[in-house]
């Protein structure tokens, strides 16, 4: 009750900071964050910590905290242990379990942004639609939705990869009489109890959010298209006194961080090296976790993966099988066909009855910064993202100057915490902001070389990754490129950021 009690009254807060902020709006500032989740509020914390205080952060929604505002289904948590997602600068010692669930970890982002100052900067319910850099004076011009303009020399993009939602184009999808939505727009006033449910997807927050709802509902469907590798999750709630010992005692709070991420960084082999010793313990570890959970031998060879582990998203799970072995659930994984106004209907002609339909299909990760309209000086970042997203080091795109992405192209992990990541694009990226910012320099862009020499060396590696596999996902386009994940362990992507390599940009 008292955080949600703190959440409100900040959100008041917010609210209040935000109309005022609207009479006096400045059309100049040193930089635009656009995004308000994890990668933007730690852009703008950094920022402040820098002493630079005139920027504004834009955030299309009515709050904070990105995909842990909009993710808000049953049962919706994070697969990186809490102690390590979280900010390396602001940690938090009474986490209540190995792996926090979704509103205690956007509390955790609301306290960030109250304890740093950071509601002078909001403009919420602000939608971004076009961002243009102007040659006069480098500057970006970035429009709202209403018309509002900002103008700085520094732009920062913290949209990430998943905030735009996947629904498949299913013919007859209109058509249903009942209730529908993605897992990301819950219908939290849609009354679950004894319907008959459909979920579709059994990807990450499908595996979340069927253990969520299973005694709600009277009857459910888990639509399965392939069957995910999934490992022990080995939840648990962690007891007062150690939450007391990690207040008191950072240090085995530190140590205890570098200890989940230590373990998880130890997994990377099994991405990196498929047909490894790795790979072949970690299908080991799946394949047990399954015959333990699932006696049934008729449903467990639905639910084990034909593909190498590491070539879908790992997932983790000590609850998704037992729900899928309750009787009033059913696992389906003929395909539908179509969708009509009383159920699912699969290609062999039977239909499924149903009340309510849940998407859990995933995001369109490709995209990254639109539908935001970037313009630079030689056209949209669109156009030069035809053949598919590239950026030098994730973070900085030849042809956009002054121009700053987080959590951007080949960044993304299968096996460790994004923040992580995040946290070294800003270590590298903040030398340039702060000299953008302070009008030391004018003009920074990376050379159309260094990135085409970096890209085309990261997509060589990735092509030796189980990602490559024979197995469809969201990590590769229609072309073969792979746009979203990073080739290599987190401990090599922070070598590579630990600086700022100004030998491989034109600085003016």
């Amino acid at each position: 009750m008292a955080a949600m009690s703190a959440v409100t009254f900040a959100s008041g807060k917010r609210a209040r900071g935000r109309y005022a902020a609207l009479m006096h709006e400045p059309r100049d500032t040193r930089a635009i964050i656009i995004g308000a989740g994890m990668s933007g509020l730690l852009a703008a914390i950094r920022l402040k910590r820098h002493g630079v205080d005139g920027f504004v952060i834009l955030e299309k929604s009515a709050g904070i905290g990105g995909t842990w505002r909009d993710n808000a289904y049953p049962g919706c948590a994070c697969d990186v242990p809490s102690h390590l997602y979280s900010y390396s600068i602001a940690p938090n010692p009474r986490w209540s379990r190995m792996f926090a669930g979704q509103p205690e970890i956007l509390a955790y982002f609301e306290r960030q942004a109250d304890a740093r100052g950071l509601d002078a900067h909001l403009r919420l319910d602000t939608e971004v639609v076009r961002a243009d850099f102007d040659e006069a004076d480098n500057c970006w011009t970035v429009t709202a939705v209403d018309g509002r303009t900002w103008r700085a020399p520094v732009l920062i993009v913290a949209t990430g990869q998943l905030n735009r939602i996947n629904i498949p184009d299913i013919p007859g999808r209109d058509t249903f009489a009942g209730a529908q939505f993605h897992t990301a727009r819950w219908g939290v006033s849609v009354d679950l109890a004894g319907k008959r449910v459909g979920v579709i997807g059994t990807g990450a927050s499908a595996i979340q959010v069927v253990p969520g709802i299973v005694d709600r509902v009277g009857h459910l469907t888990v639509f399965q298209r392939s069957p995910p590798w999934i490992v022990p999750r080995e939840d648990r709630a962690f007891a007062p006194r150690t939450r007391v010992l990690f207040a008191w005692l950072p240090l085995l709070r530190r140590a205890f961080r570098w200890l989940i991420w230590r373990k998880l960084e130890a997994t990377w082999p099994a991405i990196g090296a498929p047909g490894s010793s790795k790979a072949h313990e970690m299908e080991a570890l799946a394949r047990d976790h399954l015959k333990a959970q699932v006696p049934d031998p008729a449903l467990r060879a639905k639910l084990e993966p034909d593909f190498p582990i590491g070539c879908k998203r790992t997932l983790l799970s000590d609850d998704y099988y037992p729900a899928l072995t309750r009787r009033r659930t059913d696992l389906e994984t003929r395909a539908i066909a179509a969708i009509e106004p009383d159920g699912a209907r699969l290609t062999d002609g039977e239909l499924i009855p149903l009340d309510v339909l849940i998407w859990a299909t995933g995001f369109a990760s490709h995209g990254f910064v639109a539908p935001i309209e970037i313009t630079g000086p030689h056209g949209s970042l669109a156009r030069a993202w035809g053949r598919g997203a590239v950026a030098y080091r994730g973070t900085t795109v030849a042809g956009f100057p002054n121009l700053f992405l987080l959590y951007g192209p080949n960044t993304n992990l299968g096996h460790n915490s994004i923040i992580f990541m995040v946290e070294q694009q800003m270590r590298y990226a903040l030398p340039a902001i702060l000299k953008l910012a302070r009008g030391e320099a004018a003009r920074i862009e990376v050379t159309r070389e260094a990135q085409e020499t970096y890209n085309r060396a990261l997509q060589q590696r990735l092509l030796t990754t189980a990602w490559a596999g024979g197995c469809d996902s969201w990590y590769k386009t229609g072309g073969g490129i792979m746009p979203n994940n990073w080739g290599s362990d987190t401990r090599a992507f922070a070598r590579m950021m630990r600086r700022f390599d100004a030998d491989a940009y034109e600085i003016a």
